[in-house]
């Protein structure tokens, strides 16, 4: 009868829901996992390996202020000689299109670069392909980019071609080559069929000296062993290597020192000099001209030896051989090691001997580092009001 049929299926379906929940409330097996992956999430969440610490002697090999380059500019692509081919259609005409441009070699300042160790002694820019069928011109060549670092000059037969001392800023090193001109761009009235197409040209090829001269705002300057690096890791998070014999820093390292506002003064500890540096003695020229850059200066004093006055003099009198004017410029001099009980009683005849005052500290003790620091701040913003009343934009790190 029709219940009975109507119950039957009922059951029946109601059967095939009950088995189809049993089968999809099965578990399903895990995939194998592979101990490689297991590895991998352990390397994944362990530390990075840290860098290890340069010494100064090996950061001597890694510190390189001059190179000698030579740049090429990418070559041209040549145009193409062709004619345009269709069924039916006899007399196409030239298709052959222009070859693309050779890319350029450019010259650009990157605030990361501090050296120019990572610079090549020979760069050669992209060249650009070739034109095609078509009317198809060829792809240009990429610009190849050189990163230098702040405070880099750029010569060329002993002329000065550009100072690249702000960051960001670009030079073109080396001109990318035109490109060939295919058979379609010599189409003319008199001419409707030319077969005439032109190679591309070769790029630029130069040989240019880059110099580096540390950018900063104050450079110290004094003699071997006075505690130029001793102060430098005392006044900012700079970690030049400190050792109690002379010649400890073997090149420049620029330390920034934060005020309130944002503001950053950014100081240069410059290698000892010696007498006789003027003439190449010692460090010499090497660092002599990281000098050039700084807008004022610190004369550091060792106030624990004898007649400490004749430190500055010396100094001005090398800086002045060097480049006249440079020991004029606006400056501060620091008297250090003011803990030793000697350099104390040295301290009022220095001042005396000067005729100006003198900062005394202690950059082991960290004892009237305030003065100093107040100090170059009064210096850095008199040179930036200077800067703008000249229309120069102010050094900024």
């Amino acid at each position: 009868s029709a219940p009975a049929r109507h119950s039957a299926c009922c059951r029946r379906f109601t059967g095939a829901m009950i088995l189809s929940r049993l089968f999809s409330a099965r578990p399903r097996q895990a995939a194998p996992r592979l101990l490689s992956a297991g590895r991998a999430d352990r390397a994944r969440h362990q530390e990075p390996p840290r860098k290890k610490l340069l010494s100064e002697k090996k950061l001597k090999r890694h510190f390189v202020d001059q190179r000698r380059v030579l740049v090429r500019g990418g070559n041209g692509g040549s145009g193409a000689s062709c004619f345009h081919s269709e069924p039916r259609k006899e007399f196409g005409g030239p298709d052959g299109g222009d070859g693309g441009d050779g890319g350029h070699v450019i010259l650009r300042v990157d605030q990361q670069v501090k050296s120019l160790s990572a610079v090549l002694s020979q760069y050669q820019g992209f060249h650009g392909e070739d034109g095609g069928r078509k009317n198809c011109f060829g792809r240009g060549g990429a610009v190849l980019y050189i990163r230098v670092p702040v405070g880099t000059l750029v010569k060329e037969g002993g002329d000065v071609v550009a100072d690249l001392s702000r960051p960001g800023e670009e030079y073109v090193a080396a001109l990318g080559g035109a490109g060939g001109k295919g058979n379609r761009f010599f189409l003319a009235n008199d001419n409707r069929a030319p077969v005439t197409c032109t190679p591309g040209q070769p790029g630029q090829e130069r040989v240019l000296h880059l110099e580096l001269k540390t950018v900063a705002h104050a450079g110290m300057v004094g003699f071997p062993n006075a505690g130029k690096s001793s102060l430098l890791r005392a006044i900012s998070n700079a970690r030049p290597a400190v050792a109690a014999y002379p010649f400890t820093t073997l090149n420049p390292h620029v330390g920034i020192v934060h005020y309130e506002g944002h503001q950053q003064v950014a100081v240069a500890d410059i290698p000892g000099i010696i007498p006789g540096a003027h003439q190449n003695r010692g460090l010499g020229f090497a660092f002599l001209r990281h000098i050039e850059r700084c807008r004022c200066l610190l004369f550091l004093v060792d106030l624990s030896l004898p007649e400490p006055w004749t430190q500055v003099e010396d100094l001005k009198y090398e800086l002045e051989k060097y480049e006249a004017g440079l020991s004029q410029r606006p400056h501060v001099v620091v008297a250090n090691k003011i803990d030793l009980p000697q350099a104390r009683a040295s301290l009022p005849l220095l001042q005396e001997r000067l005729g100006q005052d003198v900062i005394a500290l202690s950059a082991v003790t960290g004892e009237n580092l305030e003065p100093l620091l107040l100090r170059l701040k009064v210096l850095h913003d008199a040179d930036a009001e200077a800067e703008l009343r000249q229309g120069r934009r102010p050094l900024r790190w």
